[in-house]
């Protein structure tokens, strides 16, 4: 099949195939004639169907979780192993929390949040509470401080298939890494995170946040962004009166189990009500 042909998909069919999964080079088929393509369309909806009720028995007599799930334990496993405490912090996080991360009513993504009140949001993201723990924990704890949270966070977002509202976050830092390491410190981190997503290709890439300013970000094939990393001392510390060096990165377990799975749909592979474990539930 090749674009150069007359008819493609109708539109009901194309999301229809977007949301069994079908790969790219089948979205992007093109046919001689409608009969031709509504064939290969009753043929593939069938093989498809069959794959997904197959996995669908596959997590209900052998995996017994999704995932999303499995990637959870494989990286906290991970992150232990290298000497790195989780902690777990509210979902609820105060106004000024945010503030304190430069997110003001002016912030580009402040229209993003998820407000419940004047003074609380669901997190937008983890560092803001990662921060607060830390502070206290310089001053309780030996260095280096290395600890790691992973949990839901929040946003309004309407960028396509690679967002959505809610999402998972493995937020980790290390405190007290030698200013002249931190790079390196940083990519190294980041390939425990990966090895432990089973995502052997990758690459580093410098580009601009709205928060931190400069950032080194862990880009997979697709050209996908799975993972912002940043290094301190940053300006963002002042406001919590830290001064140490640093190194922190955040991956989006969606993203990675997306990448994996070579799916196109972050949706499917998150917390759903129509989906389980990448399966759409309407076949």
């Amino acid at each position: 099949m090749h674009t150069l042909n007359k008819f493609t998909w109708t539109e009901i069919q194309s999301k229809r195939l977007k949301a069994l999964g079908a790969d790219q080079q089948i979205l992007e088929g093109g046919f001689d004639t409608p009969r031709e393509r509504d064939q290969v369309f009753q043929k593939l909806d069938k093989q498809l169907v069959r794959d997904h009720r197959a996995r669908l028995e596959e997590l209900r007599t052998k995996k017994f979780r999704p995932g999303i799930c499995a990637l959870e334990s494989r990286l906290i496993q991970a992150m232990t192993a290298q000497g790195f405490v989780q902690i777990t912090t509210p979902i609820i996080m105060s106004r000024g929390l945010l503030a304190k991360m430069s997110v003001d009513e002016n912030h580009a993504l402040s229209s993003q949040v998820f407000w419940l009140d004047k003074s609380k949001c669901l997190r937008p993201m983890l560092a803001p509470h990662l921060y607060f723990v830390l502070k206290d924990l310089l001053r309780l704890w030996e260095r280096p401080v290395r600890i790691f949270e992973v949990g839901s966070c929040f946003r309004k977002e309407s960028q396509g298939a690679r967002h959505a509202s809610e999402f998972t976050m493995l937020n980790l830092v290390e405190m007290g890494t030698p200013l002249e390491e931190r790079q390196a410190r940083l990519k190294a981190l980041a390939a425990v995170v990966m090895d432990a997503a089973g995502l052997e290709t990758y690459d580093f890439e410098f580009e601009s946040s709205e928060v931190y300013g400069e950032t080194m970000d862990v880009v997979a094939p697709g050209d996908v962004e799975v993972a912002s990393g940043a290094m301190g001392p940053h300006a963002l510390d002042k406001a919590w009166k830290i001064t140490e060096n640093w190194v922190g990165i955040g991956f989006g377990l969606e993203r990675l189990l997306m990448v994996k799975a070579g799916s196109h749909n972050l949706g499917s592979v998150g917390r759903s009500l129509t989906y389980l474990d990448g399966v759409p539930l309407n076949i």
